[in-house]
């Protein structure tokens, strides 16, 4: 069917839906702007009989709209942001950007996804299976976190292991009924540990008989890793993620200056040691103050075990916080130079490079790392001392 116009109708026409359409001010402005370009365009398109079939009309209607859009204006940067309680801990996400609620649902669901994966007290993740079975064909999330683990297990000579479950079941920090076992149970528990003894074969990870794997140390780190690369995708410009203390950033914040991340005080967590400026990085702490139990005579003892003893890590070292690109990798290291102490945690930093740390030592001595000295803003007025290479 065709529909004859005559060329001031047309004109009205156009005018008067693009307006309709028009839902804001700006856009309006656009198309006072393109009504001239757009009615002349019309009429050459309509013919000197101008005759417009009606499917032509009203597609036509259609990309002038889509064109005065897309050509006049650009969605307003946005915020938005979510909490929720994953991994055993409060989750804070933020993200700016044309998407920014999109952005935080992404990276709510892929969380949530790991967390059915990683969780040692579900049965059926992957971990729990691999626990119970004690041989499981798992995802590749899975694998690679174990891999990575093991890198650093290695790299570490073991003051990382991730088999050192059985020994943290026995102090009761996986339960929460913690004690002091007998030392007799921590060697039994002990005799089931050993990253070394970990086979991986494709997709499936073999352990021997009583060894349980727990991704405690690097789980945080590689789902903060894995949230931000999905507000990536999606479209996030900026974003921060807090997974219970463990802070990781894309990009700077959205006015282009740095993130200011605060570390606690281990002597008292409410307050803070001091402040870095960072962007794209992750900054994720390991602390005794953050599990621990005192007994009746009011000895301390914390999650952090070394797993050459099966005790808590006496170390001298009471807070150790690593900077770097990658959360997995933060969150590993952070845990095994914790338990290493200052002086291989200094060695180790300077051999292997790659990320920067804030050690807090029993004394209240801090140490930096040069790289990052400059932007540290010391809250605590705590001696301060640079490490160089």
């Amino acid at each position: 069917m065709l529909l004859i116009c005559q060329e001031k109708t047309i004109k009205y026409h156009i005018f008067i839906i693009l307006y309709f359409f028009s839902a804001n001010f700006f856009i309006r402005n656009c198309i006072i702007r393109l009504k001239l370009k757009l009615l002349f365009s019309l009429t050459i398109v309509a013919g000197n009989d101008k005759i417009m079939s009606m499917k032509k009309y009203k597609y036509f209607f259609a990309t002038l709209i889509l064109a005065a859009v897309s050509s006049c204006s650009s969605a307003p940067e946005t915020e938005a942001s979510r909490e929720l309680f994953a991994m055993d801990t409060i989750i804070s996400i933020k993200a700016y950007g044309q998407r920014s609620e999109e952005a935080v649902n992404a990276a709510a669901e892929r969380l949530t996804e790991l967390e059915e994966l990683f969780s040692v007290t579900d049965e059926n993740s992957d971990i729990g299976l691999l626990n119970k079975l004690g041989t499981a064909k798992i995802s590749d999330d899975t694998v690679y976190v174990v891999s990575e683990a093991l890198n650093v297990c290695e790299g570490t000579d073991g003051a990382l292991d991730i088999t050192i479950y059985p020994v943290l079941r026995e102090w009761g920090f996986t339960t929460g009924n913690m004690h002091v076992p007998s030392d007799e149970a921590i060697t039994a528990a002990l005799a089931k540990t050993g990253y070394e003894n970990i086979i991986i074969s494709g997709n499936t990870i073999t352990l021997p008989e009583g060894y349980m794997l727990d991704l405690g140390s690097c789980a945080k780190g590689y789902s903060g890793d894995e949230m931000l690369e999905v507000m990536s995708e999606v479209g996030a410009t900026s974003a921060l993620v807090n997974l219970g203390g463990n802070v990781q950033a894309l990009g700077s914040k959205p006015d282009g200056s740095d993130w200011s991340v605060g570390i606690a005080t281990p002597f008292s967590p409410n307050d803070l040691l001091g402040i870095l400026q960072i962007h794209d990085k992750s900054v994720i702490t390991s602390g005794g103050y953050q599990r621990y139990f005192t007994d009746d005579d009011g000895k301390v003892y914390i999650h952090i075990l070394d797993p050459h003893t099966g005790y808590p890590s006496d170390s001298g070292l009471v807070s150790v916080t690593v900077i770097g690109d990658r959360g997995i990798m933060c969150d590993a290291l952070s845990t095994a130079l914790f338990v290493m102490g200052k002086e291989r945690a200094v060695g180790y930093w300077r051999e292997e490079g790659g990320f920067d740390m804030v050690l807090v030592a029993d004394d209240g001595t801090v140490y930096i790392t040069e790289n990052i000295a400059d932007s540290f803003r010391n809250s605590a007025g705590f001696p301060v001392e640079i490490i160089d290479e």
